[in-house]
């Protein structure tokens, strides 16, 4: 039986954080709101874009600013998500290693236009899908089993670096490796439920081996 990887974008294999503030403040600003500081975001981002804006308005903001604000922060953030985003380092090699064991996709709660215009241009090879009306967002495991149903496979090791990653995983049913150079501190993916870690992009290909073997003995 086949084992597919499942990698979370934002925070494991792309560090987004700062064309995420840009689009935030760009979008908070065009509506009259003062803008967040990176460590602020770093804690808004993970449960996609809507739940992004929200947290970024003050408190109390209701539906129709959110709306309003999102509508600003979409189509700003698609057209410049390449702007300072880059792979972390160690990924590009990681996926290398990976590849020649692994068949491997990329699921995202940002909105997929976004994921796919940076999946195109870092990761072209691999299937990718954002958050879309049809299929639910993590921690829903929808989008898991469909990117497992792209892959061809039965059963998948879910990668991420968020509690939602590690829920997720736990809704599909699917063990998680959680890395620790993301948004999220090891406490808070503790506290989540995370209990297989990785430090550094260049121990995720054996510490994925290492995963496997612990939950399938293969």
């Amino acid at each position: 039986m086949k084992t597919g990887i499942v990698f979370d974008l934002d925070g494991t294999l792309l560090n987004t954080l700062e064309d995420l503030l840009d689009a935030t403040n760009y979008a908070l600003t065009a509506c009259g709101y003062p803008e967040r500081t990176l460590p602020e975001l770093r804690r808004f981002v993970g449960n996609g874009a809507r739940n992004q804006i929200r947290l970024s308005l003050p408190e109390g903001a209701g539906d129709g600013e959110i709306d309003r604000v999102l509508g600003i922060y979409k189509p700003y953030y698609t057209a410049h998500c390449q702007e300072k985003t880059r792979p972390y380092e160690g990924i590009p090699q990681a996926l290398e290693t990976l590849k020649d064991h692994y068949p491997m996709a990329i699921v995202s709660n940002k909105p997929d236009p976004a994921v796919k215009e940076l999946c195109g241009k870092y990761f072209p090879e691999l299937f990718a899908l954002g958050e879309t009306p049809d299929c639910p967002r993590k921690p829903a495991p929808d989008m898991i089993f469909r990117a497992m149903k792209e892959m061809g496979v039965d059963r998948a090791i879910c990668v991420g670096d968020s509690e939602v990653d590690v829920a997720t995983a736990a809704n599909a049913g699917m063990p998680c490796l959680s890395v620790l150079w993301g948004f999220r501190d090891k406490d808070v993916i503790q506290a989540g439920g995370g209990s297989h870690f990785c430090v550094c992009p260049a121990e995720m290909p054996r510490a994925l081996m290492e995963l496997e073997q612990t939950v399938w003995g293969v």
